[in-house]
């Protein structure tokens, strides 16, 4: 799939895992998320096809971004979590093309919703709103502002408190 700054993104491969890793030590200060992807690749909450890469036009990996199993009350959700980009190529729609990649994989899939914990001036450009006027909390309180919710469909989005995978901690 091509986006308008002409990243291709798709699905990561057995061969991409430790460029994957590269990415998210090198888009954070700590190896917390690159080890968050690293369980989660391991857990129930994995969900292949959902693990998103965004590669340059030379064929290098450059953004990558992920979604998991979760759930607001009993009904199954998607989690946007971790996003990461190069720095050399942030800022570039690399990581907005491997978002939007893993969004339309995900409703390719029939999946229904995706919450994100993030940046309030971020993730609206690609649909997210307040949770809360969904209905939509955390167990712990964060930023009302920061707490997004999608819908992928034209369904209603449930109300309830999402669960994250276990790997995500007591969040």
């Amino acid at each position: 799939m091509r986006t308008r700054s002409n990243w291709t993104t798709r699905a990561e491969t057995s061969s991409d895992i430790a460029t994957i890793r590269e990415i998210n030590l090198a888009a954070f200060d700590t190896a917390e998320e690159a080890d968050l992807v690293d369980t989660l690749r391991q857990s129930p909450a994995w969900i292949h096809g959902l693990s998103r890469v965004a590669v340059s036009d030379t064929g290098v990996l450059v953004g990558h971004a992920l979604l998991t199993r979760a759930h607001i009350g009993a009904v199954p959700a998607l989690c946007l979590a971790p996003c990461a980009v190069l720095p050399q190529y942030q800022k570039t729609g690399a990581g907005s093309a491997a978002i939007r990649g893993a969004l339309d994989a995900a409703r390719a899939m029939g999946e229904h919703v995706v919450t994100v914990l993030g940046h309030p001036g971020y993730y609206p450009r690609f649909g997210f709103t307040r949770a809360s006027i969904h209905g939509i909390t955390m167990k712990l309180p964060v930023p009302d502002e920061a707490l997004m919710v999608l819908s992928l469909d034209d369904e209603p989005l449930p109300s309830g408190v999402i669960q994250y995978a276990a790997a995500f901690g007591d969040i």
